[in-house]
């Protein structure tokens, strides 16, 4: 080991020298793989964002087990199912609680602007806190009163001074339905691809809300489990117990049919794949390009190189230094340009959109890789040359 690195001492690096010695081109080079990392970057942010905003609720609910209906999709499209099963839940050991949870989406006015807009609405029984939310939990006898909400202050829009008269203590109200709705207080949960915000309220403000629904019609169940009993075994006691109109599934099952639907039954999440596959594949052209028109510019050089006898592994090294140089230095910028990118979207979309460094590794990684197969190709060529032809 220690030769090896005192011969890369020695060693002249000639990939470098060839990069810097015409800035102009250089620059252009990173320029290029600044904009390939950028969007790498940007469609691994919202494809992140997307899982992440889509199973914000999932993660928040108190339930080892969750029952949903066999046609639900997704929590944007959650058919209902008897209420009876909760009760038939009960008689499994093991179980705790068995919980409903009504979910849909409604058009309210916003209370600022008093525009027309679409939120999703939560209902569930305050007495039975379904949610891990500090913020909910503190105010769960405000949404005992008819017609009182909880709003997220996260939420999508423009609801600044709203959000403000509510913090200082002020009465807000606003329209659903016809009915007046009085918002009480705030949590924080967030937009996401499927909704601009929700509210949470009572599971009998709800059926107010959604008179035409039977309070036995539910959207969600929500199982706890003993302690001492695996959630898992109690799933699949469950699975061999209920009727063939019901679905189980473990919390952690519940995340991924979720996060399933948006990366296979949803255009968004092909969109962002092939985002990303894109962006690759636009790296590896400009790299190319630029390693190509390096190896003809020295094709020259490289002939007198072989005709001193070096051999085509020496050269060929060369081209990868230069490959992986580019890799380096282009990530730099295109990371720095991707993190101010995503601060204006955060703001702009309320979208959960961070950098993080698995992200940040995995896009260095592509780029190298990236550049690495950029540099195969344009040394196809150098493989070939054969110094009489050049002299």
């Amino acid at each position: 080991m220690m030769g090896l690195l005192q011969q890369l001492r020695r060693r002249t690096p000639l990939g470098w020298l060839q990069l810097s010695h015409e800035k102009s081109r250089l620059l252009v080079a990173l320029s290029g793989i600044a904009f390939a990392d950028v969007l790498m970057f940007v469609q691994l942010g919202f494809q992140t964002a997307l899982y992440d905003s889509n199973t914000k609720l999932h993660h928040s609910l108190r339930a080892d087990i969750v029952l949903i209906s066999p046609q639900a999709r997704s929590l944007q499209n959650m058919p209902t199912f008897s209420r009876r099963r909760l009760y038939q839940a009960m008689d499994i050991p093991g179980v705790k609680s068995a919980e409903a949870m009504y979910v849909n989406n409604i058009i309210w006015k916003n209370p600022q602007t008093r525009r027309q807009t679409s939120v999703q609405v939560i209902g569930f029984n305050p007495d039975k806190p379904a949610f891990d939310l500090p913020e909910v939990n503190q105010q769960l006898q405000s949404i005992k009163l008819p017609d009182t909400v909880l709003f997220d202050r996260d939420a999508r829009g423009i609801y600044q001074e709203a959000i403000a008269q509510i913090d200082q203590g002020k009465i807000v109200t606003t329209e659903i339905e016809g009915r007046t709705i009085t918002i009480s207080g705030l949590f924080k949960l967030g937009a996401s691809f499927g909704s601009d915000g929700s509210l949470i309220t009572s599971d009998q403000n709800f059926l107010r809300l959604f008179s035409r629904r039977p309070s036995s019609n539910i959207s969600l169940g929500l199982i706890q489990v003993k302690p001492g009993y695996n959630p898992q075994k109690v799933a699949a006691v469950f699975k061999a117990y209920l009727r063939d109109d019901v679905r189980v599934l473990t919390h952690a099952e519940f995340i991924e049919f979720e996060n399933k639907f948006w990366r296979t039954n949803s255009p968004i999440g092909f969109i962002f794949s092939f985002g990303v596959s894109m962006g690759f594949v636009v790296g590896v052209i400009i790299v190319y390009q630029i390693l190509s028109a390096d190896v003809n510019a020295h094709v020259k050089e490289y002939a007198t190189f072989k005709a001193m006898g070096y051999r085509n592994y020496y050269l060929l090294s060369v081209v990868f230094e230069e490959a992986l140089i580019l890799a380096v230095l282009g990530f730099m910028p295109g990371m720095a340009v991707s993190l101010a990118l995503y601060q204006v979207t955060r703001k702009a979309t309320n979208l959960p959109m961070y950098m993080t460094a698995i992200r940040a590794f995995q896009v260095l990684v592509l780029t190298i890789i990236m550049c690495t197969v950029s540099g195969a190709i344009a040394t196809r060529k150098l493989q070939a040359t054969d110094p009489a032809d050049m002299f």
